[in-house]
Formats: C-alpha cells, structure tokens, sequence
C-alpha cells in the first residue's frame, strides 16, 4: 500500500512537472480513448484488463473524502443561500431589495466595541505593537460579518422552528481504518472503551501541540481512555528519527519512563541531538548505560 502511494506521488510529480516545463510542442502522449463503460464497476482497461474504480481508488480515501467535502459545502452554502432568499421573499416586511432587507431586518443595529477588538487580539496572541487603526478596523469589520452570519442564522432558525427544510444531499462519511495498536508504547487500560493511537513526531512543533492535548485528555480521564504512541518521524526533521529511536529504547525499560521521556523530548525539541537525549534519559530517571547501548546501537533504527 506505501509503495503504491509512493509511486502515484511519483508519477503526478512526473506529470505535473511536465505540464509546468514544457515549452516546446509535445510530439507523443499517452493514448487514451474515452468511451463509454461496459458496466457500473469498470474505470478503464489496460492491456486487455479491466482495472475497477475500486482497484483504481483504493489508496485513495482521504483525498476522495477531502474532495467530497467540498462538493457538499457548495451545495450546502447554495442550499443555505437559496432558503434564505425564499424566507426573505415570503416575509410580509420584504419590498423586494435583499441587501436592505438583511441590513435594517435581520441584523439590524450592530456595533463592536473596542473592548471587544481587543479581546480578539488577546486570544489570537496578536501583539498590541500590531495593533494600529488599520489592523483593529480589519478586524471590526470581521466580527462584524460574523455577528451578521449569526443574526441571519438566528433569523433562519426561527423562520423555520415550525416548518424544517427537508434536505437530502448525503454528508461524505470519513473514511476509517482499522489501527493495530501492537507493541506501541500505551497508556491507559487495554480494556478501555476509547483507545486514541497517535502517530507523532517528536521534532514537529504540531506535534508538540498535540502532545499537551494529550496530556490533558490524560488528566481528566486517567485510564480510562488508552493512549497508544505510534512514531512516525518527517524525514526533513534532522533529529526526528533518532528521537524515535530513543523513546523506543525509553519504552524497553519500562512504559513509564517512556512517558517521561516524550513529555521532556516535546518540552525541549532543540536538543533532540544523542547528546541531548543521553542528558534527557539521565533526568527522567532511565538506566543511563542501558539507554546509551540501546541508542548508539540503533536496535530500533527499522
């Protein structure tokens, strides 16, 4: 299944590079005839084989979810457009202009005040230094959008409390897999009933980001929910494999210190180096020649 994903990336790299390239007339390209098919399940047939839109989109899923996605918030965003126009229309105080009728009717009076641009700011840690009159109209004049989005879906929900609009466009569903936990440094019960497997990075600062939300799942929950840690290193992250390395070597003294050791790799990702780690062993309590061994010889490295 990688190797199929490595080679379709391949390829599109290949044809997109191609496209983008070119200067000069192509001269032969792939022959394709499109017609239509024999049956429901067919794609195409190569070489005298009939190759199935199952067969043709089985690495595929998240891609087809992603896309599908989109086609229904269009069609929801021109559902919702649609229903608003005929609410509108039918309401008694509408003179036949929209834009007025949405204005003075549905939103009405709107102010924000500056306690309230500034508690923006706060919570998106824009610094107050940024904070000119140019940066605090841009954002009055988004919260203003968003207090009007609200009004009109306030008006809509009241509009149509006794009368629900009927919709049947399907929602994709997202796509789901069926994950081995296997050997995987966990915490938590084995028997619970919500098992999270996190596939993780202990140089990407996304990941770290993660990693607290964790944390807090494991506060509130205990083990209650099963915590499964899963490596999967970016190869443009210097320090990212042999980080993993060490929390595996972590993981084979015990599952605790294991835990111990991702939490100090996340809260100091610039010393991810064997230096830095040996140092992080050693203050998390791990047998400090043991985990050296295991590094240095790198036992976990496939």
């Amino acid at each position: 299944m990688k190797s199929s994903k490595k080679l379709y990336s391949a390829i599109t790299v290949v044809i997109v590079g191609t496209f983008l390239a070119c200067t000069q007339e192509v001269k032969s390209k792939p022959n394709f005839i499109f017609k239509a098919a024999p049956n429901n399940s067919t794609a195409a047939n190569i070489m005298g084989k009939d190759i199935s839109h199952d067969e043709l989109l089985k690495d595929a899923a998240s891609e087809l979810y992603e896309a599908e996605m989109k086609v229904y918030e269009i069609k929801m965003n021109r559902l919702r457009a649609e229903v608003l126009k005929r609410l509108m229309e039918s309401d008694s105080a509408y003179k036949g202009n929209s834009e007025d009728f949405l204005d003075k009717v549905i939103a009405g009076k709107m102010t924000v005040s500056d306690k309230r641009i500034m508690a923006f700011a706060k919570e998106r840690n824009i610094p107050k230094e940024n904070l000119n009159e140019q940066f605090k109209g841009r954002i009055k004049e988004f919260l203003m959008r968003e207090e009007k989005a609200k009004k009109i879906d306030e008006w809509m929900g009241k509009k149509t409390s006794k009368t629900p609009v009927l919709v049947y466009l399907q929602k994709p569903k997202r796509p789901v897999a069926n994950v081995n936990v296997g050997n995987a440094a966990s915490y938590g019960s084995a028997d619970a009933k919500v098992t999270i497997v996190e596939f993780s990075d202990f140089q990407c600062p996304f990941c770290s980001k993660g990693a607290a939300v964790l944390a807090e799942i494991k506060k509130k929950y205990g083990k209650k929910v099963r915590v499964a840690f899963k490596n999967y290193p970016l190869p443009f992250h210097s320090h990212a494999k042999i980080a993993a390395m060490a929390g595996l070597c972590a993981n084979e003294q015990s599952s605790e210190k294991f835990w111990k050791m991702h939490d100090e790799m996340f809260a100091h990702q610039d010393k991810l180096m064997e230096a830095g780690l040996i140092a992080a062993a050693a203050k998390v309590g791990l047998d400090g020649a043991k985990f050296k061994t295991c590094l240095k010889s790198k036992k976990f490295e496939k």
